[in-house]
């Protein structure tokens, strides 16, 4: 009897304890620890993502080149779709039945426990008119956005344009991006891209059985506010951009003008180019596709990617180089009977005109190529035809100093290099001292393989402009409320040429458009200093070529100009460079002793017959087709590969079926 009552005392405190114990547990579950509160609250909690606004463009004077605009994308979880009225979805959001399957088919795909895009970029009307029946469509949600909208729809180029990022960006970022965000894909969009992005915040959201919102979580105690990006202040003009876009227009080239003490770009144009509206909204893969399969090629951005010979407009840093080098001074002359002999090969000037006796300021304003080729065969001579590469080496670096055959390191992707042969190249070509001074002679008037992209050649124009020194171009001026700039464009540059030098060669550029090759297109009131050059072109006429800085004294702009299939400078690029240059400097456009006028160069069509081109499109094919043939065959031999695996497996488990089977045989018999 004393054991019994002892036992059930034993019992009963067990009990109390295992109850005091749970409820300790509760109390500490329901009023200590809340996380057990936060688990049990995700079935009607959900995440929204909040998207930051991206930074806004602005020109050098504050004018919006480019701002935001709202858009909406629709979401999927899998998980949560239940049946539903799909042909009324359709119709909401402007799609069709296929179309339906086939992107809930990619979310599936994606993940079906996970939300992805379904449908991007409504518009806000369209928003409107889905958001009031969203509740009858279990699964799917609004995303808020935004994107990019130009008001002027200039600078395409230059601005560039965002898309969606790929799995190679989204791998790159370490994942800050995930798929449905977007990222610049080309010009300061792409080059600024941290800058510009912001940072993403979450808002928590309580939500009906539904999924209907109602209201904030926790009064947002556990929100985090989504962060804009940072402006961007351009050293562009848009009055001068637009302008260059019309005078361009129906025309293939690019303008590429510099404030020669800062390096800041103020005008920055491509062309062809194109509307950058076209890549924004729901028809965006669509433009896209036609104008990469335009032939004209606007996405190609002329001012650092297309490279010419420079023509003539090389001379004036070839007469640098020489005065530098005491090879020539600048009162000593030279009869152009015009042909120059050097060696076998024979340098013509421009239609045979004979200049007669030329000092170093006349053979620039007449543009005498017998001199200047008589001036780099002395250079390259001058320790003797045993140290010509010796002697061509050291001519090709104090090239290069003046930033040609290199990047200039342009704020901006894809900037192409432009090319300075080497001794090397020369070597593989004629054999290694096979090659004379006479053998390459046509680099003396900024031909051969001598290529420049347009912003070195304004670039080397703000060198003589600042008599020996140049900054970094760039397109940026300052990065948001406090004007940040890089280090690196405020430093001078120095190219090696005494300042004294550079008198005699801006006399003969100053000449050059006072009575010279460019007199049609001087500006009233100005003294415009400049070059003319016809660059050699292999598809039709040469290409027009004009680089100057004006004014004189204290420049403010320097500039350069290709017109390509359109001959002689002084015919095209000269009167748009001056145009240019005018409405810079006086903010208006003068009537010309000339009679040139802005409506007959903006009006006039010189795009060249696309027959000029069939070779390159062929080749493009030819490398299309190639490319999908390699394509094609390494998919081949993936499945080939995957299908023989997948074989050998099926032998592997029959084999080990079948030796498993015999196993079981024997036990079974056994």
């Amino acid at each position: 009897m004393n054991k019994f009552f002892e036992r059930r005392y034993v019992v009963t405190g067990i009990f109390i304890t295992i109850i005091l114990a749970l409820l300790a547990r509760l109390y500490y579950i329901q009023i200590v620890d809340d996380r057990y509160a936060l688990y049990a609250s995700k079935n009607v909690i959900r995440q929204f993502v909040l998207y930051p606004a991206r930074g806004p463009i602005l020109d050098r004077n504050g004018k919006i080149l480019v701002q935001n605009e709202p858009i909406y994308d629709i979401t999927v979880n899998p998980k949560e779709v239940k049946p539903f009225d799909t042909l009324a979805f359709c119709k909401l959001i402007g799609i069709d039945k296929p179309g339906f399957d086939k992107r809930f088919t990619k979310a599936v795909k994606y993940s079906p426990n996970r939300e992805s895009i379904f449908e991007k970029q409504l518009s806000v009307e369209l928003y409107a008119s889905f958001q009031e029946k969203l509740f009858e469509f279990p699964g799917f949600y609004v995303q808020p956005r935004t994107v990019r909208t130009y008001p002027d729809s200039v600078a395409a180029q230059f601005l560039g344009f965002i898309g969606e990022a790929q799995d190679r960006d989204i791998k790159r970022s370490g994942g800050y991006y995930r798929p449905g965000d977007y990222i610049g894909v080309t010009g300061v969009e792409k080059a600024y891209e941290e800058v510009l992005r912001g940072q993403r915040g979450v808002k928590n959201m309580m939500v009906d059985s539904r999924g209907v919102p109602k209201g904030s979580y926790a009064n947002g105690a556990f929100d985090t506010v989504a962060r804009s990006g940072e402006r961007l202040t351009s050293s562009l003009d848009i009055d001068l951009q637009k302008l260059g876009e019309k005078l361009m227009q129906n025309k293939l080239g690019s303008i590429v003008a510099i404030e020669p003490s800062s390096g800041e770009i103020l005008c920055y144009v491509s062309s062809p180019t194109y509307d950058p509206n076209l890549m924004v909204g729901r028809e965006r893969g669509n433009n896209a596709a036609k104008m990469y399969n335009d032939p004209y090629k606007p996405f190609f951005i002329r001012p650092i990617q297309a490279q010419y010979p420079p023509g003539s407009s090389f001379k004036p840093l070839s007469a640098l180089i020489a005065l530098q080098e005491g090879i020539i001074n600048p009162n000593e002359t030279f009869y152009c009977t015009g042909n120059y002999r050097a060696g076998n090969r024979i340098v013509h000037c421009n239609h045979g005109e004979a200049h007669g006796t030329v000092n170093m300021a006349r053979a620039v304003a007449e543009s005498c190529n017998g001199y200047f080729s008589m001036v780099f065969q002395r250079i390259v001579d001058r320790y003797g035809v045993k140290r010509t590469e010796a002697n061509f080496d050291a001519w090709r670096a104090n090239v290069m100093k003046f930033g040609l055959g290199a990047r200039l390191d342009l704020d901006m992707p894809a900037e192409g290099r432009g090319n300075v042969p080497t001794p090397l190249h020369y070597d593989n070509i004629y054999h290694k001292g096979g090659w004379r001074s006479s053998t390459i002679v046509p680099l003396a008037i900024g031909q051969g393989e001598l290529l420049a992209t347009p912003l070195q050649m304004a670039n080397l124009e703000c060198t003589i402009a600042n008599h020996g020194f140049f900054y970094k171009p760039h397109l940026i001026k300052a990065i948001g409320a406090e004007n940040v700039i890089k280090k690196e464009y405020t430093e001078k540059n120095y190219v090696g040429i005494d300042p004294q030098y550079f008198e005699p060669v801006i006399d003969g550029m100053q000449a050059v458009v006072d009575n010279g090759t460019g007199r049609r297109s001087k500006i009233p009131d100005i003294v415009m200093c400049g070059k003319t050059g016809t660059a050699q072109n292999p598809r039709g006429e040469d290409n027009s070529v004009f680089v100057a800085f004006a004014p004189r004294e204290n420049p403010k702009i320097a500039i350069a100009v290709v017109v390509e299939n359109s001959g002689e400078g002084a015919h095209w690029a000269a009167p748009i460079a001056s145009f240019i240059v005018e409405k810079y400097l006086k903010g208006k456009i003068t009537p010309r002793e000339s009679g040139i006028t802005v409506d007959y160069f903006a009006n006039a069509n010189r795009l060249p017959d696309l027959s000029l081109y069939e070779h390159d499109l062929q080749k493009e094919r030819r490398r299309d087709s190639i490319r999908s043939v390699r394509i094609d065959s390494i998919k081949k031999v993936k499945a080939d590969s995957i299908k023989k695996a997948a074989q050998t497996k099926t032998a592997k488990n029959n084999r080990s079926s079948s030796f498993g089977d015999f196993l079981a045989g024997r036990r079974t018999i056994k």
